[in-house]
């Protein structure tokens, strides 16, 4: 009698058991992803080399001139046309392949030249039409239409890249900085790569941030759309300069150590079909889903179709573009949620682990989410791949030969969602601190977070960030040094305690949006019709916090304090995190991690002037405070000594420790010193 086959064992398993019951859906996407590669790769082809389609499609030099090649399979005929024939639609016919693609050679080096612009002629059951090529490296503004036409782009001279090091590096952890180009000047405009390279940079750095997020980058027709509606996917954004104004920035953002990752937009697509991806071939399903599923219902955008083995191709090729030609060291993947289910999340708790794994799962997603993070990792084995998944999708951070999905980091969205309700919802007394023990602590097994308490979500129209929430409009009138009001001196106390508990326990690397580092005031309006197409608050007013009179600087220097203070003892590195102590109603919270001892007194009023503080897990010894954001210099009322040194007792009713002062509102690092 036969032995009935060995059912095959996966690590994601044993990493967390609660998935053994879904066993088979795990088998599933495991054997979806091996399928799927032999179709895509044979026998003897690897990911990253199938990762070629911008070499062959799109425009391409020859040794004897030009080719030309577009993958529109729904077309009837396609023609090319611009600046090199006068934008004649007859004189240049492309050739129909048998697998759907449209070829054409230009005879000649000059053939085409550096900034012509570009264009085809499709046409489809007797309807002629004009679309931008799907791999375009560059399109800019046509004045006269207000569409975007295709550029020709190749300099006579390749970019000169002085970041020999690239791809030869690790930065872990990363403490990252998003950034949008655009609004990153002060000035009532768009910012520009290298006003960005050489203003920006610099500043960042200083702060102790090693990585900058960029945003919109991907070009994109309507700037107010924060960069998420893509139309042109292998195009730097025409918004801020040219190609190698952001490989400048990119260079220099190298020089200085720093890695620079890329606000990837794979989730979904621009609706444009004039300028951008949809309708290409005049067929409704090209790229996309057929009909109505093909339709993000909330943002209404277009939905890739991930089981077309021509999708993945364009959108695998995208990424190890971005990395090659750009030489970005990894991605953070917008809209991941919405990929991997079917109704893209919308409405969904996700309390219960059936929901991860059900009809309502799109497994051909997953799979290319993970033929994305092998192939990224295949090209530069140190980049860093980052989920946005708001659903806690088991398994987003384990590898894929182990059965997951393979990121580096997922965000740890819940944590802003946390503090924002928290504000809302409750009065400081009310403040739960085994909540927020449990919010800042709680993540699947072996996957690591990046924590943040707010990005640009809460810097939008229409929300606030958190110094807004807790000042309003007194923000307008008490940021000066001179003046106090109660109203601010809580703004100013819980915006640190909040950022630093935050990086503390959140995860295991941390990030910040622009200007949230010192409090930038009010929200982000992009340019529309409804504020005059003003800039006024598309941009960010550094000189706040650089004057020298306003209390936005003090937030800004508790921003590199802190920053110094966790690369120093390398906090997010540590994994030993012990709950000390919670007390309620006291609202303190002390544990250790690594070889400090952490307190906080998020209680408005109350400082407890003996409070216990145990440190079992550390020692017996002497210790001193190394960190308080009660520091003179961080706007705080300088109550705590740096200079006394404790000792540690023995008392039956709570072990070893000794007695601290622990002012109201205020956060205390303790270090043993021998």
């Amino acid at each position: 009698m036969k032995k009935a086959p060995r059912k095959k064992q996966y690590k994601i398993i044993s990493i967390d058991p609660f998935l053994k019951p879904y066993y088979n859906d795990i088998a599933l996407r495991m054997d979806r992803n091996s399928v799927t590669r032999k179709a895509l790769l044979g026998k003897k082809a690897d990911l990253s080399s199938f990762a070629n389609g911008y070499m062959y499609y799109g425009f391409n030099r020859t040794e004897t001139g030009w080719v030309y090649r577009e993958w529109a399979p729904g077309a009837d005929s396609v023609h090319l046309i611009g600046d090199f024939n006068d934008w004649n639609r007859k004189s240049h016919p492309l050739k129909k392949l048998e697998d759907g693609t449209w070829e054409i050679y230009l005879e000649g080096e000059n053939a085409l030249q550096h900034k012509q612009k570009v264009k085809i002629q499709v046409t489809r059951d007797g309807n002629t039409f004009d679309r931008v090529p799907a791999y375009i490296r560059r399109v800019v503004q046509n004045k006269d239409t207000n569409l975007f036409d295709g550029q020709i782009w190749a300099p006579p001279q390749p970019f000169p890249w002085t970041d020999g090091g690239y791809g030869k590096r690790k930065i872990a952890p990363p403490f990252i900085y998003e950034a949008h180009i655009g609004m990153a000047q002060e000035k009532e405009g768009v910012g520009t790569y290298r006003e960005f390279a050489d203003f920006n940079l610099e500043y960042i750095h200083d702060l102790g941030y090693n990585t900058v997020q960029l945003m919109a980058i991907q070009e994109h027709p309507y700037y107010a759309s924060f960069g998420y509606q893509v139309s042109n996917f292998f195009a730097a954004s025409s918004w801020y300069g040219e190609p190698e104004d952001l490989k400048y920035l990119i260079n220099k953002a190298h020089e200085l150590g720093m890695y620079v990752l890329l606000d990837l937009v794979h989730s979904h697509a621009a609706p444009n079909a004039d300028d951008g991806l949809n309708m290409l071939d005049g067929t409704d399903d090209q790229y996309f889903l057929y009909g109505g599923r093909g339709w993000h219902p909330a943002w209404h955008t277009r939905l890739f179709d991930y089981s077309k083995y021509e999708v993945l191709h364009f959108l695998l090729s995208n990424l190890k573009f971005w990395l090659e030609e750009y030489h970005f060291d990894g991605f953070r993947f917008d809209g991941v949620t919405s990929m991997i289910y079917q109704d893209h999340g919308l409405g969904s708790a996700f309390t219960d682990y059936s929901q991860y794994f059900s009809l309502n799962t799109n497994v051909d997603a997953i799979t290319y989410l993970q033929l994305a993070n092998e192939l990224i990792h295949a090209v530069n084995p140190f980049a860093i791949t980052i989920a946005e998944d708001m659903s806690g999708m088991p398994g987003m951070c384990i590898p894929v030969r182990s059965g997951g999905i393979g990121f580096d980091y997922r965000l740890s969205m819940g944590v802003p969602d946390y503090w924002v309700r928290e504000l809302k919802e409750h009065t400081d007394d009310d403040w739960d601190m085994y909540k927020m023990w449990y919010e800042l602590t709680t993540r699947r097994p072996q996957e690591k977070t990046v924590a943040y308490c707010e990005s640009h979500d809460q810097a939008l129209v229409g929300d606030k960030t958190l110094i807004f929430r807790m000042a309003d409009a007194e923000m307008y009138v008490g940021m000066d040094k001179i003046y106090h009001t109660p109203v601010i001196d809580r703004a100013i106390a819980l915006h640190k305690m909040i950022r630093f508990i935050t990086l503390v326990l959140g995860g295991e690397g941390y990030l910040n949006f622009m200007g949230n580092e010192f409090g930038h005031p009010e929200w982000i309006d992009f340019p529309r019709e409804g504020n005059g197409w003003s800039y006024k608050y598309a941009r960010r007013q550094w000189s706040l916090a650089t004057n020298g009179y306003l209390k936005y600087q003090w937030l800004g220097a508790f921003d590199k304090a802190m920053l110094k203070f966790a690369r120093k003892y390398r906090v997010l590195n540590k994994t030993d995190t012990v709950n000390l102590w919670i007390d309620q109603p006291g609202k303190i919270i002390a544990f250790s991690k690594g070889e400090l001892v952490y307190v906080f007194n998020f209680d408005p009023q109350k400082s407890s002037t003996d409070f216990f503080l145990p440190v079992h897990t550390v020692g017996a010894g002497r210790y001193r405070v190394i960190f308080s954001t009660d520091d003179i210099e961080f706007g705080g009322m300088d109550r705590i000594s740096k200079e006394y040194v404790y000792h540690t007792k023995e008392l039956k009713e709570h072990g070893l420790g000794f007695q601290i002062y622990v002012p109201c509102r205020t956060a205390i690092v303790f270090k043993k010193m021998d």
